[in-house]
């Protein structure tokens, strides 16, 4: 989230407008994320969280889950719905929740440094890249190289649109974006793709739209 986006974000969630929020565990998660063979007590990222359940799901597989998030609206929400109780610090410029294997760290992305983070060994990113102007994604993902490890691993759930002349092939492959975003710092395996005709909630009235859902899993890789 840039800062000249983070109103808007913020006014979002005051006013409840939040209809990209998953009032579940997202399924591609849960069916694909055990093929990983992370082992308990790995540590997990999770960027621009909002409140989502997914991290609940990931902290029940034994995980320790870390996420940030702009919203103080969004992060009371989620300890408050899920009836858990946290506790709340300073830790720089956030203010840290926790509550047993999860904790939030609610401020601006951009302000994480390493040290907020410790050791992260996967992140778990659910449309975050996606859910960014186009001309914030790469500056996202160069400073998500900065502050986990160099071989830290990705999991990365993305919906593209398919658009109606582009080649089938490309549409099942990787994305072009994607791979010019990630292919410096990371291996990238496609691990499935899901084809879903979707009416737009916008115009009703309109044929639904191909988008394709696909699972990826980035490894990393030091430089040079």
């Amino acid at each position: 989230m840039s800062s000249r986006d983070n109103p808007l974000w913020l006014q979002l969630w005051r006013d409840r407008r939040t209809d990209f929020h998953q009032k579940s565990v997202n399924h591609y998660l849960a069916r694909f994320w055990p093929d990983l063979a992370r082992p308990q007590g790995s540590r997990v990222f999770v960027p621009l969280c909002g409140k989502s359940l997914d991290m609940i799901w990931l902290a029940e597989q034994g995980h320790h889950v870390i996420g940030v998030e702009l919203s103080p609206v969004a992060v009371r929400a989620f300890f408050r719905e899920n009836r858990l109780q946290p506790s709340r610090r300073r830790l720089g410029d956030f203010t840290l929740w926790e509550h047993g294997r999860i904790a939030i760290l609610c401020g601006d992305y951009f302000a994480l440094d390493k040290a907020d983070l410790g050791q992260i060994d996967t992140v778990y990113d659910r449309a975050a890249l996606t859910a960014l102007p186009e001309d914030i994604r790469r500056l996202y993902v160069a400073h998500l190289r900065r502050i986990v490890p160099a071989n830290a691993g990705v999991f990365l759930l993305t919906i593209e649109d398919a658009e109606e002349d582009l080649p089938l092939e490309q549409a099942l492959g990787v994305d072009e974006e994607l791979s010019a975003l990630y292919s410096e710092g990371f291996e990238i395996s496609l691990e499935h793709v899901e084809s879903v005709f979707e009416a737009d909630p916008q115009a009703p009235k309109q044929p639904p739209k191909r988008a394709e859902y696909k699972v990826y899993r980035l490894s990393g890789r030091a430089a040079g």
